[in-house]
């Protein structure tokens, strides 16, 4: 029967001096959460939040479900390997998403955006202290640099936490720890399950408990009635951000480890920066120019 690989006996696996695909996928990863706050809020302003998830996640199933049959030929969960992908899909696709969700709605984007922006160093704290994942002084200086860099770009639009937004940042927080736990339990599967067949198998136990949340909100919706940007923010989100990403980050996470590909968070806020600027109109503050440079320096330093 095959169980659950134990921790690697190394700190972390060893890593290029150049850029690796490991990294090359990581910026894509940014590039394609960044614009996702974007295109999400299209969807969002006529769709309700639950529902939009749950539709998304459902569409992806049924990618996943084609691609990891045509590339693997079965679809089938190894043996003795049913719930530890059980747990993970639960963790970090129905407990995460409803949290961020709800966050979204009870609290601001800005707060909400500080918060999970101390993921990578939630990931390296917790990974150094269970020691699935040690970490280095360099690696633990080049995360808190660019979660300061995070800091600035995003308190750079306001942030307030007070009593109103007290539920929604709490939720936040949840999040943020249940997306640290799955990365990290990412690191206790066995090496011979490759990156699509974890994506695939994760999201497919997480996504019946979205589907359910979401469906009082999907029997609302009139579909004929929605617009084309909404199914177009529904195909990005379903097809990019989920699919694909998902993807590249369990790719990531079995190439070259938890802290390493967690600090690529700290770009998103950047790149959903310019995103907004470029789609929304939002504007850019000199600060969030100050923030970008230790964001950049710190993936540097953890990189290395």
């Amino acid at each position: 029967m095959t169980t659950i690989a134990p921790a690697p006996s190394h700190p972390y696996p060893p890593v290029p001096a150049g850029p690796s695909s490991a990294d090359l996928g990581m910026l894509l990863v940014t590039l394609i959460w960044g614009a996702n706050f974007t295109v999400m809020k299209l969807g969002l302003a006529v769709m309700p939040p639950l529902a939009y998830t749950g539709i998304r996640f459902a569409l992806a199933c049924v990618l996943l479900w084609g691609v990891l049959k045509w590339r693997e030929g079965t679809v089938a969960i190894p043996p003795g390997m049913f719930w530890p992908l059980v747990g993970l899909g639960v963790l970090g696709n129905t407990v995460y998403q409803i949290a961020f969700t709800l966050a979204l709605a009870m609290s601001s984007a800005t707060n909400c955006a500080l918060i999970i922006s101390t993921m990578p160093a939630m990931v390296a704290s917790l990974g150094h202290v269970t020691g699935i994942e040690p970490t280095t002084r360099r690696m633990r200086w080049g995360i808190a640099i660019a979660t300061l860099g995070v800091g600035l770009v995003v308190a750079a639009r306001g942030v307030t936490f007070d009593a109103t937004t007290l539920g929604g940042d709490l939720l936040a927080i949840g999040a943020t720890v249940c997306w640290s736990a799955y990365t990290l339990g990412l690191r206790r599967l066995p090496r011979t399950m490759s990156p699509l067949a974890v994506t695939a198998h994760t999201t497919f136990t997480g996504t019946p408990g979205l589907v359910l949340t979401g469906l009082p909100g999907i029997l609302t919706i009139e579909w004929a009635a929605l617009p084309p940007v909404a199914w177009g923010s529904i195909a990005y989100a379903s097809v990019l951000s989920l699919g694909v990403a998902y993807l590249l980050w369990n790719a990531s996470v079995a190439r070259v480890g938890s802290s390493r590909t967690a600090i690529y968070m700290c770009v998103t806020p950047m790149i959903a920066a310019l995103v907004a600027w470029a789609v929304l109109g939002e504007k850019l503050i000199p600060l969030q120019g100050g923030g970008a440079v230790l964001i950049v320096l710190g993936v540097l330093l953890t990189r290395k």
